[in-house]
């Protein structure tokens, strides 16, 4: 009997975490309603960045055009997960496991190809999604991350808004401590330097925007890149099983490149090519 009474507090809570989820969410769509319909992105998204002394954090609002009745059970699974963090070039492996809970095996390297033993392996932690009849809650943590990063938290929600669309939220972060500094100012100095985020701070002399740059400009990357490899896993799921991977594949590379000066870095056979292999090598 008080194994069924915890059972059933914990279903009540957790229905109420979805309720109270879901209105908060709907109340920042219309909050963001405006933004959302005016987005500079050519769609309605809306980017948000901060950074603090010893972290960093991105968070992506945006409408996808997908139901939440198919949206969600897609992306409650852990082994989604992994479909959806292999699709950003740094992920060079990612494997689920339920050994001792859910958790996400992960290799992170370079934006090229790499053998699995040289990048950096994290293990992020797959915490029991929030499932309700209108609101999902999906959390991926570790603990420590490369080069003295630690901290990450990958943070997911949606709700519908409509029989066709549905509201998410993506929101991404990490803290840094004094190695992982260092190591990020070298990469800013030489190879990052020239390379932006979204947030436009002023303009250049010709009148073109100027981007934030540093360590914001990094976490705006990878965020979008994130939300991006989010919105091309849900759009290929309506492709036969068999497809879906490759439409997944080039549907983010067509997203990224709608923000060049942003995100390109490989041609489309390239990262093709690379991404091919690599889930070969999983599998």
């Amino acid at each position: 009997m008080r194994a069924l009474a915890i059972l059933l507090s914990c279903l009540i809570a957790g229905a109420a975490l979805g309720q109270d989820g879901a209105a908060g969410l709907r109340a920042k769509h219309a909050e963001l309603r405006a933004q959302l319909a005016s987005s500079p992105f050519r769609s309605p998204v809306h980017l948000d960045s901060s950074e603090s002394a010893d972290r960093v954090s991105g968070s992506i609002y945006a409408v996808v055009q997908q139901p939440f009745a198919a949206a969600s059970p897609a992306l409650a699974q852990a082994e989604a997960w992994c479909d959806i963090l292999l699709l950003h070039l740094n992920t060079k492996y990612c494997r689920a496991s339920s050994a001792k809970g859910a958790v996400l095996d992960v290799a992170i390297g370079k934006k090229h190809d790499q053998p699995i033993a040289d990048a950096y392996r994290v293990a992020f932690a797959f915490r029991a999604p929030v499932v309700a009849r209108d609101y999902l809650q999906v959390s991926l943590t570790a603990d420590k991350g490369p080069i003295g990063t630690r901290d990450y938290r990958i943070v997911f929600e949606a709700t519908p808004l409509d029989a066709n669309r549905t509201f998410i939220h993506l929101d991404y972060s990490y803290g840094y401590g004094v190695t992982s500094k260092l190591a990020m100012g070298v990469y800013l100095g030489t190879t990052g330097s020239a390379k932006v985020g979204f947030t436009v701070v002023g303009a250049e002399s010709g009148g073109q925007p100027k981007y934030i740059g540093g360590i914001r400009g990094v976490a705006e990357r990878n965020t979008m890149r994130y939300y991006l490899a989010i919105e091309s896993y849900l759009g290929a799921q309506s492709s036969p099983p068999q497809a879906r991977r490759e439409k997944s594949l080039r549907d983010w590379y067509h997203g990224t490149e709608r923000y060049p000066r942003q995100l390109h870095e490989l041609s489309e056979t390239e990262y093709l090519d690379m991404k091919r292999r690599e889930f070969l090598r999983q599998s």
